[in-house]
C-alpha cells in the first residue's frame, strides 16, 4: 500500500480541472449491461472505482477498453449473471449491475456491496423496490440472488432518497413490460446523467420533480456518438473549499456551477471571494475565515460528500461553527485523526461542534473514506510541518491523481509505499 507525504503551509496558486463525476460514470458504464452493443464514452475519470466496474463487466463477458479517459465497451458477449465477493466488496456501486443483469437476463446473483466505512447503508429499498416491480430475492450466503416474474412494472416510492436505489430501479425497469412509477427519488445530476444517456439509447423515460416514469420498451438502439460524463461536482466543491484556505487562490476548470449552488454559498459565507464564468469558478482565500453552521441533506441540499472538505475549512475559523450530519449521522471518523493536527472537534451525535485554531501542525494520519480522506490532504496543506496520509488507496477509489494536480498548483506532495 502506498502513503502521501505533504510538506504544508505553502500559498497554492494556479488552475485544477475537474475530472468527469465518478458517481455519474459508474452507473452509465453498468447501463451498457441492457442491451447487447458497442459503446463510447469520453471525460471518463481515471480512478480505482471506473476500473473495478470495467472488471466486473469483463467478467460478465464484455470487452473493455480504457485509454486517455476514453472507455469503449462491447457488452454484445455477456453470459454471466453473477458479480463475485472479490469484485463486488471494494466498491459499493458495483450493485448497480443489479438491476441492469435483471434487465437483460431476468436474473441476477451478487454479493453485498463493499465501499466505504461511513456508517449503515441498507439496500433494502432495493429490494423492496424490485419486489414491487416484480422482481423475486432471496438472501443466501451474503448473496442476493433474484430473478424475474411474469410481469415487470409496477409502481413504488421510496421511503427516503436514495441515489443508487433510484438508478438500480431505473435499469430494472427500461425493458420491462409494463409501466413503471417511481416516486421520492433522488434529485442528483447524476441521476439525471444516467437518464440523459439511457434516453439517448431508446429509453422512454419522464421525469417530473422526484417523480419518475419509464414506459418499457422492447430494445434499445444502437449508440450514435460517444457520450461525455458530466464533471465531477463533489471533486469541484474539494477544490473549492482548498482556496478557502490560508494564502490560497485556485482557478477550479470543468465546473458545472448549476449543480453546486450550495456549495457555493457556503464559500461566499465563509469570506471567501468568488469568481465565476461559464464553466470556471475562481476561489481566494478570506483574510480570517468565518464561522458556519450548516446542515448535510440529499441534492440539491449541501452534500455529505463535501462535510470533511468544509470542515478542513472551519477548523481555522474565528469562533464555533457546527455541522449537523443528517444523511450518514456516524460520518465522523475523519475527526480524530484531525484532531491530530490539532483541530478543536466535539461530536454528540450526529453534530460535531468545531472551536477555530489558528494553526494546525503536520501529523500521522489515516483515512478512513474516500472523502474523508480528501477531508485530511485539505487539512495537511495547510498545516505547517509534515503530515503523512496512510491508507490512500480510499482517495484513489475516487479523485483522479489528486497528487499531481495538486503539484502543479504549487503543492509539496509525493507518493511512497507505507
Amino acid at each position: 500500500m502506498e502513503k502521501l507525504i505533504i510538506e504544508g503551509g505553502i500559498p497554492l496558486r494556479g488552475s485544477i480541472k475537474v475530472s468527469g463525476s465518478k458517481n455519474s460514470a459508474l452507473p452509465i458504464l453498468a447501463s451498457t449491461i441492457l442491451w447487447p452493443g458497442i459503446y463510447n464514452f469520453h471525460n471518463v475519470p481515471d480512478i480505482k472505482d471506473v476500473r473495478t466496474m470495467l472488471e466486473l463487466l469483463k467478467f460478465l463477458g464484455s470487452e473493455c477498453s480504457f485509454k486517455k479517459n476514453k472507455v469503449k465497451i462491447n457488452s454484445i458477449k455477456i453470459n454471466k449473471h453473477e458479480a463475485p465477493y472479490d469484485l463486488v466488496k471494494t466498491m459499493r456501486a458495483s450493485v448497480l449491475i443489479w438491476g441492469s443483469l435483471l434487465s437483460r437476463l431476468n436474473k441476477a446473483k451478487i454479493s453485498f456491496p463493499g465501499g466505504c466505512a461511513i456508517g449503515d447503508r441498507p439496500i433494502d429499498q432495493h429490494l423492496s423496490g424490485f419486489q414491487s416491480i416484480g422482481y423475486k430475492t432471496i438472501v443466501k450466503s451474503g448473496y442476493l440472488k433474484s430473478i424475474a416474474t411474469n410481469e415487470i412494472g409496477g409502481d413504488f416510492k421510496f421511503k427516503m432518497k436514495s441515489v443508487t436505489g433510484t438508478e438500480n430501479l431505473i435499469l430494472a425497469s427500461v425493458l420491462g413490460t409494463k409501466k413503471t412509477i417511481l416516486k421520492n427519488c433522488a434529485l442528483e445530476p447524476e441521476v439525471d446523467d444516467l437518464i440523459t444517456f439511457l434516453k439517448s439509447i431508446g429509453a422512454n423515460i419522464k421525469k417530473m420533480g422526484d417523480s419518475i416514469t419509464i414506459s418499457p420498451v422492447d430494445s434499445l438502439k444502437k449508440q450514435k456518438k460517444s457520450y461525455e460524463i458530466i464533471p465531477d461536482r463533489i471533486e469541484a466543491g474539494t477544490f473549492m473549499y482548498l482556496g478557502c484556505l490560508p494564502q490560497n487562490k485556485i482557478t477550479i476548470e470543468n465546473v458545472d456551477l448549476g449543480a453546486l449552488k450550495d456549495v457555493i454559498k457556503t464559500v461566499i459565507k465563509i469570506g471567501a471571494k468568488v469568481e465565476k464564468s461559464e464553466n470556471k469558478i475562481t476561489v481566494t482565500a478570506p483574510k480570517e475565515i468565518k464561522k458556519l453552521n450548516i446542515e448535510t441533506n440529499p441534492y440539491p441540499s449541501f452534500p455529505t460528500d463535501l462535510q470533511a472538505q468544509l470542515m478542513s475549512v472551519l477548523v481555522l475559523s474565528r469562533g464555533t461553527s457546527k455541522i449537523k450530519e443528517n444523511v450518514f449521522p456516524n460520518r465522523f471518523i475523519h475527526v480524530a485523526e484531525m484532531r491530530k493536527l490539532g483541530a478543536k472537534i466535539d461530536v454528540v451525535k450526529n453534530t460535531a461542534k468545531i472551536i477555530g485554531v489558528d494553526t494546525l501542525a503536520g501529523a500521522k494520519m489515516q483515512a478512513s473514506d474516500l472523502r474523508a480522506s480528501a477531508g485530511l490532504v485539505l487539512s495537511a496543506l495547510c498545516a505547517s510541518g509534515k503530515s503523512e496520509i496512510f491508507r490512500i488507496y480510499h482517495l484513489d477509489r475516487g479523485y483522479e491523481a489528486i497528487d499531481n494536480k495538486l503539484k502543479r498548483i504549487g503543492a509539496k506532495i509525493w507518493r511512497t509505499k507505507e
